[in-house]
């Protein structure tokens, strides 16, 4: 059977640390802020959650699984307790697990979560894997590719050379730390290939190795690397989509609680939004519903257990306020 969406990436563990005893301590322009503790001490917690199958594109491939879509997952884990863990997660999610790689001699990814307040601060550990692209029986309708370990140019090349000979098969885009790192020209038959490409105001400077504040001008810049629509988030001043047809605005969807924490918030957003536009809607309209499970994956703890179904997020935009629409710019 034809999926919808094959999301490409790393999964993870994330261990969520409930921590009161810190601090922030920001410049003083409210930037390059540090969380702080006592050194050398023992400092108590509240609680730790562990999460199972969590990463952007696994956040996507359930995030698209929950509002109805067909999606698998391409990612890869360790032959061990962990990894059956993520597999079982991705299984109660009714995400094909058939392109999963278990791989003997290695471990599964374990990431450390420091939660304060509303936020939080990840201790991250890539395991080098053996990556490869699948043998598919059928093309996906897309690919949605997200962060990737360090070191994995080859596979990128993999990716590229498969979408270049299946050219139906459309490729969303949301780069990762060292897939930006790899440089624009190191991975221009990807964004050359890709349909719609998703990063925060701070990420696109980055891609674009630019000093530009204009979110207009930067998602000019990034369409004009290859994507045919670009998708900026900027925190809580909301999000903003440009294609051919034009530019648009879109606010945060108001919090209904205040949130718990932060994590997956960008990839509800983004992955959502791939989701509805697969469902036939226009990529500015798409995108409202990506901005509705942003604001309910963050009253719950990790980046999953507040995705909404497809069901949720109709009563959700039946009820949103009056300004809670894409506003041309």
């Amino acid at each position: 059977m034809q999926q919808d969406v094959l999301a490409i990436g790393d999964t993870t563990i994330d261990a969520f640390i409930r921590i009161k005893d810190a601090s922030v301590h920001c410049d003083i322009n409210h930037e390059n802020c540090m969380l702080s503790m006592r050194f050398a001490d023992k400092i108590p917690y509240e609680f730790v959650e562990e999460v199972p199958a969590v990463g952007n594109a696994a956040n996507a491939a359930v995030a698209c699984a929950r509002v109805g879509l067909k999606a698998s997952v391409r990612v890869h884990v360790g032959k061990d307790e962990n990894g059956t863990k993520c597999i079982d997660a991705f299984k109660s999610e009714r995400v094909d697990t058939s392109l999963i790689v278990s791989e003997q001699n290695n471990k599964t990814n374990y990431h450390y979560v420091l939660w304060y307040e509303d936020e939080r601060t990840i201790l991250i550990k890539h395991e080098h894997y053996n990556y490869s692209f699948p043998r598919l029986e059928e093309a996906p309708k897309w690919i949605y590719l997200s962060s990737v370990a360090e070191g994995t140019l080859p596979y990128h090349q993999e990716i590229a050379a498969y979408l270049n000979a299946n050219p139906s098969v459309m490729l969303a885009f949301q780069p990762g730390t060292f897939q930006m790192k790899l440089g624009v020209e190191a991975l221009k038959a990807l964004y050359t290939r890709t349909e719609i490409l998703f990063c925060n105001k701070e990420e696109s400077q980055r891609i674009l190795q630019t000093k530009e504040e204009d979110i207009k001008t930067l998602m000019q810049s990034i369409r004009a690397l290859g994507p045919k629509i670009s998708v900026i988030t900027d925190g809580r001043k909301g999000a903003y989509l440009q294609s051919a047809e034009g530019s648009w605005y879109a606010p945060m969807y108001p919090d209904p609680a205040p949130p718990k924490e932060r994590t997956g918030a960008g990839d509800a957003t983004s992955s959502t939004t791939v989701a509805y536009v697969i469902k036939g809607l226009p990529p500015q309209e798409a995108l409202l519903r990506g901005l509705i499970n942003s604001a309910n994956v963050v009253q719950e703890i990790g980046a999953q257990k507040g995705l909404l179904t497809a069901a949720q997020i109709d009563e959700w935009y039946a009820k949103r306020p009056a300004d809670f629409k894409a506003t041309p710019i």
